[in-house]
């Protein structure tokens, strides 16, 4: 089975809750917070497996969720960081957000590993809080929730060449007769509905990887038929095969047939016009076969194309040469398929501990309700344990800072209003 697309659900591991804890020791009065801090939750990383070949295993297992970070002890002591949780995926995956379509990575050699939903970290104990006005206090913040998202797969077949042309053509009979690959073979349109990859051997410790390819259809770059299914794998391929059934056995042109294949492939990208291309004319064994090569190849000479590669499938006639010119042009061809690495991600410790208390935040109203909107806020409310009276203190305090209450009261609250954050609601309090 071929699976090619896949839509997952990841997230990261949320972080370990701090605590609130004090020195208890013998000769050590008042000892002093002793709160240690939660530890980090767990990364999702993709990690490239060169031995995986579809995305099969995302038709089973679609949710993916990283371990959560274990709570602060006592004496000061860090809860332990979750492991990441590592996905295992073929070269060739592009990660795209399901929400934004932000492509997001694009993976294509053995071992790259990117961060897809990141692991929250881990609260604060209430060692953290202590100084000099308060020596002990009794706050300690809850652990981040993890970075969670849904993201769509879509696996690009990376083959040295890609066989291109209309359905039965003969690009199956081709790769079946040049490599140990056994792709279906009938005598119907479509009969290749999924890539099949196999690995020519030309000798002399020269190989190359090939991908017979569905046929396309016209209005194949507007997701006609196969349509894109066929048309990324395309993109990864360094060189272009183009076969033509040169005995017009379904009644279609060749010179048409290859006309319309080029411009289907520069419709969906401008960039494989550009791509190296080399011409067969398949199903020389056929009547009729030589005099349409000699309209054929006075055509595409207008067209500055002089070499066509003249071939059966069938007899094999013309296959082992067509194969050596292959792998010479190959070698010719510089191996650009494999894009910029994705920049590792900055350290965990640049963010840890940070809090952040720009006025991003905006306040409308809803009859006499004031809604404040802020990430920041909102993330800051999760961290915080409303069951301490110090933690309270502390978000009103950090709330003012960030000018929130002279908002508020420039906006018209008054004593005892509702003030709406995220899912909570808290009553507007006036200090003297």
């Amino acid at each position: 089975m071929f699976v090619d697309k896949a839509k997952i659900y990841v997230k990261g591991g949320d972080g370990g809750d701090g605590i609130v804890a004090f020195r208890r020791e013998k000769y050590v009065p008042e000892g002093g917070p002793a709160g240690g801090d939660g530890g980090n939750g767990g990364d999702v990383v993709f990690r490239v497996d060169e031995g995986l070949r579809t995305l099969v295993d995302f038709r089973y297992q679609r949710h993916f969720k990283a371990d959560r970070g274990v709570k602060g002890r006592n004496k000061s002591m860090h809860g332990a960081n979750a492991d990441d949780m590592i996905v295992r995926v073929p070269p060739g995956t592009v990660v795209i957000d399901d929400d934004t379509s932000e492509v997001i990575a694009d993976l294509t050699h053995h071992g790259q590993e990117v961060v897809i939903a990141k692991g929250g970290r881990g609260g604060r104990g209430n060692t953290r809080f202590a100084t000099q006005t308060n020596t002990a206090p009794e706050i300690a913040e809850n652990g981040e929730e993890g970075q969670e998202r849904w993201v769509t797969l879509e696996l690009k077949v990376i083959a040295d060449v890609g066989l291109v042309g209309f359905p039965s053509v003969g690009k199956s009979t081709l790769l079946s007769v040049v490599s140990g690959a056994q792709p279906k073979i009938a005598a119907y349109h479509f009969t290749t509905l999924s890539p099949n990859l196999g690995v020519v051997d030309v000798g002399e410790g020269r190989s190359f990887v090939m991908a017979d390819l569905p046929g396309l259809i016209e209005g194949a770059s507007s997701g006609v038929g196969l349509g894109h299914e066929f048309l990324r794998h395309v993109e990864r391929t360094r060189l272009i095969v183009h076969v033509v059934d040169i005995a017009a056995t379904d009644g279609r042109d060749p010179y048409e047939d290859w006309l319309q294949i080029n411009e289907e492939l520069r419709l969906y990208n401008a960039k494989l016009e550009e791509r190296p291309q080399i011409v067969v004319a398949n199903k020389m064994d056929m009547p009729e076969a030589e005099e349409n090569l000699r309209v054929f190849r006075e055509k595409l000479e207008k067209h500055g194309v002089t070499e066509i590669f003249p071939i059966s499938g069938v007899t094999r006639q013309g296959v082992q040469e067509l194969m050596y010119v292959i792998a010479d042009r190959l070698d010719a061809i510089p191996d650009q398929r494999v894009v910029e690495e994705v920049p590792e991600t900055e350290e965990r410790k640049i963010y840890r501990y940070k809090n952040r208390q720009d006025n991003d935040f905006t306040i409308r109203r809803e009859n006499d309700v004031f809604i404040v909107e802020s990430e920041s806020i909102e993330k800051l409310i999760k961290r915080t344990n409303f069951g301490s009276q110090d933690a309270v203190a502390r978000f009103a305090r950090i709330l003012r800072k960030m000018g929130v209450d002279a908002e508020l009261r420039r906006r018209g609250a008054k004593d005892g209003q509702t003030i709406r954050i995220a899912d909570f609601e808290f009553d507007f309090v006036e200090y003297e």
